[in-house]
């Protein structure tokens, strides 16, 4: 009993200890997702704690840890439904879970090779999952011109990431179609405008060996002219 008691002692001075040494701060990611994380106070730049993000301040889409600004341990990633897509552990750089691909989903992989029944092929994976780890290729494009009174739920608009059998963003264009403005323009962006984290993936393969592939991201241009998910 009484190690029992020490033993919640100890981790009630953990907590208390934690909360004096640091706060908590948010930040948007998107039009749709808010992160929730710790920083110290000593230096609000660090990262430090239990870390979430949030779909329309509800769902939650990603979960995990930081030690000393650096992501640590088991971290999970969820779509906006709260389905689980991936758990990646950072302690051992590994994926621990990946979710298989439906039809109905809103992200499409192609590798430039015909592929027969027997052929053995994996898709492009991205620590993050199928919803929170694409984030960033969405957030990083904006329409070069003012919305105001413009219809956007007439455009059409696809995010292509071309991978490269190294694991390297090599290319990142966004295609935008509109029948209505008789618009149709594809952007090609400097993959270099990315972090060196999401210029990273897991290449995809064919018969075991790494290929070059494409990821489509289907998305809907929003009111001011920004990307989201479809």
């Amino acid at each position: 009993m009484k190690t029992i008691f020490l033993f919640i002692i100890s981790l009630f001075y953990i907590d208390s200890c934690f909360a004096q040494d640091t706060v908590e701060q948010k930040n948007r990611l998107s039009d749709s997702v808010i992160e929730r994380f710790f920083v110290l106070k000593t230096d609000k730049k660090v990262k430090e704690g239990p870390y979430r993000a949030l779909f329309k301040r509800k769902t939650i889409v990603a979960t995990g840890y930081y030690r000393k600004n650096k992501k640590t341990g088991i971290w999970n990633f969820y779509k906006q439904d709260g389905s689980l897509v991936e758990t990646y552990n950072y302690d051992t750089d590994e994926i621990t879970f990946e979710a298989p691909v439906y039809t109905a989903d809103d992200l499409n992989y192609h590798i430039d090779d015909t592929i027969k029944k027997a052929d053995k092929v994996t898709r492009p994976l991205k620590i993050g999952g199928s919803y929170y780890g694409f984030i960033p290729y969405l957030n990083l494009f904006k329409l070069p011109f003012d919305t105001f009174g413009i219809n956007t739920d007439s455009f059409n608009a696809y995010v292509e990431l071309l991978i490269s059998p190294l694991g390297r963003l090599a290319d990142y264009k966004v295609h935008i179609l509109s029948a209505l403005y008789n618009y149709n323009y594809t952007f090609n962006l400097d993959v270099h405008l990315f972090d060196e984290a999401d210029q990273k993936f897991v290449p995809a393969t064919f018969n075991e060996k790494p290929v070059l592939s494409r990821i489509f991201i289907r998305c809907v241009v929003t009111d001011n002219g920004g990307l989201d998910f479809y």
